[in-house]
């Protein structure tokens, strides 16, 4: 579980780069993971997460609160 998300389960796609010559290599896009602290029921959980789930998370309100928390410490 490396490089995947721990909450959307977002991971690794695999494709070809192709110049001009059509002479194909292979070609791996990582998503953008970091690593981020929440607090559920009191406790401090550190997660894998994507940053499209992290601003889907602050388009909820989800991590709004813990991550003001945050900021002031």
């Amino acid at each position: 579980m490396a490089n995947k998300c721990e909450i959307t389960g977002k991971g690794k796609q695999y494709g070809h780069n192709v110049p001009f010559s059509q002479k194909k290599t292979k070609k791996v896009w990582k998503p953008n993971l970091q690593k981020k602290t929440f607090v559920f029921e009191g406790k401090k959980v550190s997660l894998k997460v994507s940053t499209q789930a992290i601003r889907t998370l602050k388009k909820k309100g989800i991590l709004n609160a813990s991550y003001q928390k945050e900021q002031i410490k």
